[in-house]
């Protein structure tokens, strides 16, 4: 009996000890900015810049933009939409589009879109160069989109 008991209490601390570890990697993850490097997802290739599929979804050629692909019932994502919001009012040349990842499950497909909120932020010459999954935060969004917005127009 003493066993049991206690090979029970050794599993509930190692299943404790693991939802911990991963529960702490996935809140040091969640709203961080990511690069894209090489134009490469990891769940895909990125579209070239000249394919149809960033331009229909709203992205100007010579303009950052914001894509962020939102659901009806997610909470992260209004506060996701309040915050590209407010950068785009604060920045020139920042455009943003908020894509219903529900109603264009291809375009999320290509651009290996696996959670709402993800934002892809693409450069004037319409390459996704970073990537945030999660809602970001409004100083690091800002500086990674400074650097950008040299020689952009809106």
């Amino acid at each position: 009996m003493r066993h049991s008991n206690l090979t029970g209490l050794l599993v509930v601390v190692g299943v404790l000890t693991l939802a911990t570890v991963l529960g702490w990697w996935w809140r040091r993850r969640d709203g961080r900015i990511r690069p894209v490097a090489g134009g490469a997802l990891l769940a895909g290739s990125v579209p070239d810049p000249s394919s149809p599929v960033l331009a229909a979804l709203g992205v100007r050629p010579g303009t950052v933009t914001l894509v962020q692909f939102s659901s009806a019932f997610c909470a992260p994502c209004r506060a996701t939409r309040r915050l590209l919001t407010e950068v785009e009012s604060r920045l020139d040349g920042i455009h943003v589009v908020e894509i219903d990842a529900e109603r264009h499950l291809d375009e999320v497909r290509e651009l290996a879109i696996w959670r709402t909120p993800t934002v892809l932020v693409v450069d004037a010459e319409g390459r996704i160069v970073q990537r945030v999954s999660g809602v970001p935060g409004r100083d690091e969004l800002l500086g990674a989109l400074r650097p950008l917005l040299a020689g952009t127009t809106r």
